[in-house]
């Protein structure tokens, strides 16, 4: 071989190497100002440490008809809706007026500040507390009642290399998994509401995961079949037309045709 070639190749294969370099150096680096900024959010509203999963109660032996007598169990029953009472929601309030509550599922990474903003696109690439980064923040769609009033409350997180933000709805491909982490806690201003997990699925994006109008009972009946269908887990849980339901939106991780969804609905 040439030295003309051989300096050519070493010079290609240096430049790869430094490009990869960069890159992961500039990943890690926003994945650390990730965590600090939500570590930061976590001490600014006194958020507990996560209960263990043994604390939360879980699934789900029970017939439908149980749940639907006890759809609002007193807080009282779940240490872990207690202590989320106890957050300081002004607190991030006065940081970022986007700041409407705060999403956990206990026993995993899930647990940060939930906002909204104006359009779906700004809290893709800024943190809870509006500085810019790739991590994002966990926020609900702009087009749902920032009280959960909807039929359909859509909320968005990145899924992360590391683990972080939206992450672990991955795992709910596993029944296994849904035993140990039923729930979804989502406490606001009126309150810490718990959804129980339903199902979890691969969404079309153009699909009803993301309907956020419901003009009547039918639409959201087939919004219900289609989720209860398609979820590759099973609970024996199906939501009426009268419930309120809370998607989960993730990347799948397999390109941008579809996303990956985790469904539950309101106790």
């Amino acid at each position: 071989m040439k030295p003309k070639i051989q300096t050519m190749i070493l010079f290609f294969l240096t430049a790869v190497f430094a490009v990869s370099a960069f890159m992961l150096v500039r990943q890690m680096a926003s994945y650390r100002a990730g965590d600090e900024a939500y570590a930061e959010a976590s001490e600014i509203a006194a958020i507990p440490e996560v209960l263990e999963t043994e604390t939360v109660q879980q699934p789900t032996e029970q017939p439908q008809q149980e749940t639907q007598t006890e759809p609002e169990p007193a807080p009282s029953a779940d240490p872990y809706a207690q202590a989320l009472e106890q957050m300081d929601l002004p607190a991030l309030q006065q940081v970022n007026s986007d700041v409407i509550g705060w999403i956990a599922i206990p026993g995993t990474e899930i647990s940060y500040p939930l906002v909204q903003g104006t359009d779906n696109d700004y809290y893709l690439t800024h943190t809870w507390n509006q500085n810019s980064s790739a991590v994002g923040a966990i926020f609900m769609d702009c087009r749902c009642s920032a009280d959960f009033s909807g039929f359909n409350t859509i909320v968005y997180g990145h899924r992360m290399n590391n683990g972080s933000m939206f992450a672990a709805l991955k795992h709910y491909k596993k029944q296994d998994f849904l035993q140990a982490h039923p729930q979804v806690y989502v406490t606001n201003a009126s309150g810490t509401h718990a959804y129980r997990i339903y199902a979890a699925y691969e969404a079309s994006l153009d699909g009803t995961a993301y309907y956020s109008a419901f003009s009547d009972e039918t639409i959201k009946k087939t919004f219900i079949d289609e989720g209860v269908s398609l979820s590759v887990i099973r609970t024996g849980a199906v939501p009426t037309v009268n419930d309120h339901i809370l998607t989960l939106s993730t990347c799948t991780g397999n390109g941008h045709a579809t996303r990956w969804v985790v469904q539950a609905v309101m106790e």
